[in-house]
C-alpha cells in the first residue's frame, strides 16, 4: 500500500507563491566578488569551455551555493537566484560566469554526446528533426521530432525532467511573448494521483519503455524500461517525458502502452498543470531545479529580432555533491545509482 509522500519538497504553486523564500537575491559584496572572479579567470583561460573551479575563486557566493545545494537536494529542490545585472556583461562574459558559478555548484555532466557542456535555450527554427534527432511515424510517414530538436523550437515543451541531478537555467533574453517558465513538484503530483487513482499511480511504479532519439549516436533504435517513479531510503525520484515513450511507440520492437498506462501519464500530467507554479524568466535570473522532485515545462512563445526580444537561456546539467541513492533499476539510465555519486548526463559517442 502506497503512502503519501511528506516533506518540503512536497509543494503547490500557491505554496511558492505565499512563500517566496526559494527567490535568493544577489548582495552587492556577492556581485563584486562575481566580478573579480570573472576578471580573473578572463585571465587564465582563453576559453570559457575550460574554466574549473579554482580558476573562479569564490567566498562568500560559495558559501550561499553550499547553501542552495542543500536546499535543491533537501528542501523544495527549486531556488532562484534572482537579479544578476546581466547589463554589464558581454556574452562571453556571461558564459564564463555562468560557467564559475556551475563548478561551484556541482560537476557539470555532458548534454549530448558530442560533448556538449552548456547548451543555448533559443529558437532555431529550420531543419530541427535534420540536425538533433527525428524520426518517421510507421502510420503516416510524419515527423517526429525529437526532444532535443523541440527544445530548440518556440513550440511549447510538455512536462518533463533531464537526465541529470541538477538543471540550471540562466536567462539572458527574453521573447516578445510567451515563453512563461512551469514548474510542479513530482510529490505533490504523487499524492494527488494516489489520492484520485491509486490504480494508475501503481502503473507508473512499473517499467515503461522509453527511446534514446535524440541522445546517443543512433538513438531512435535503442529502447531501455525505467519507472516513472521510484523510491530508495524514503526520497523519491521521478524521472518523465512523453516524447521519449512515444518514440519508443514507434518501433515494432518495443512492448505496446496499454490503455490504462496512457491514462496514467496523462493524468500526471494535468495534475502538474493544476498544481504547477508558472514564472516569467527575466534576464539574469538563475532558475536551478532538481530532476528528482521537480517537473518542468515551457509555453509557446513569439521572437522579436527588429526589437532585440530573442528568447536566450544558457542551460548547465549539474551532478550534484551528496546526492540521493537511487533505486537499482534505474541504473540503465543513471549508470551509479549510489548515494554522492558521479552519474547523469550523455555519454561521449566513440570516435568513427
Amino acid at each position: 500500500m502506497r503512502k503519501a509522500l511528506t516533506g518540503p519538497f512536497v509543494w503547490t504553486g500557491q505554496d511558492l507563491k505565499r512563500n517566496d523564500s526559494w527567490i535568493i537575491p544577489w548582495t552587492d559584496l556577492e556581485l563584486g566578488e562575481i566580478d573579480n572572479a570573472l576578471e580573473q579567470v578572463k585571465r587564465c583561460r582563453d576559453s570559457w569551455r575550460t574554466v574549473c573551479k579554482d580558476d573562479f575563486p569564490l567566498t562568500r557566493v560559495r558559501d550561499k551555493l553550499s547553501v542552495v545545494a542543500e536546499e535543491l537536494e533537501n528542501g523544495r529542490g527549486v531556488v532562484k537566484l534572482a537579479g544578476l545585472p546581466i547589463e554589464r556583461y558581454s556574452q562571453i562574459d556571461l558564459r564564463y560566469m555562468w560557467m564559475g558559478l556551475g563548478q561551484h555548484l556541482g560537476r557539470l555532466v555532458y548534454q549530448d554526446c558530442d560533448g556538449q557542456i552548456m547548451r543555448d535555450i533559443r529558437d532555431e527554427a529550420t531543419s530541427l528533426g535534420e540536425r538533433y534527432g527525428r524520426m518517421a511515424n510507421p502510420e503516416d510517414g510524419s515527423e517526429f521530432l525529437s526532444s532535443k530538436a523541440r527544445t530548440y523550437s518556440n513550440a511549447e515543451l510538455r512536462f518533463h525532467t533531464d537526465r541529470t541531478d541538477v538543471v540550471g537555467l540562466l536567462a539572458v533574453q527574453q521573447a516578445r511573448s510567451g515563453g512563461l517558465s512551469k514548474i510542479a513538484s513530482t510529490g505533490a503530483v504523487h499524492n494527488a494521483m494516489l489520492e484520485r487513482r491509486p490504480d494508475l499511480l501503481e502503473l507508473l511504479y512499473q517499467p515503461i519503455y522509453r527511446s534514446r532519439l535524440g541522445e546517443e549516436r543512433g538513438g531512435e533504435a535503442m529502447i531501455y524500461p525505467l519507472p516513472v517513479f521510484g523510491l530508495r531510503d524514503g526520497k523519491l525520484t521521478s524521472h518523465y517525458s512523453r516524447t521519449y515513450i512515444e518514440a519508443a511507440q514507434l518501433l515494432p520492437e518495443t512492448p505496446r502502452m496499454s490503455a490504462a498506462q496512457w491514462d496514467a501519464l496523462d493524468l500526471l500530467v494535468e495534475i502538474a498543470d493544476e498544481l504547477c507554479y508558472r514564472m516569467t524568466l527575466r534576464p539574469g535570473d538563475i532558475q536551478l531545479l532538481n530532476n528528482h522532485v521537480v517537473y518542468h515545462a515551457r509555453t509557446p512563445f513569439t521572437d522579436d529580432p527588429d526589437a532585440s526580444l530573442e528568447r536566450l537561456l544558457l542551460r548547465l546539467w549539474l551532478c550534484m555533491p551528496g546526492n540521493r541513492a537511487l533505486p537499482p533499476d534505474h541504473a540503465v539510465l543513471w549508470g551509479d545509482v549510489e548515494a554522492d555519486m558521479m552519474r547523469g548526463g550523455i555519454q561521449l559517442a566513440e570516435p568513427h
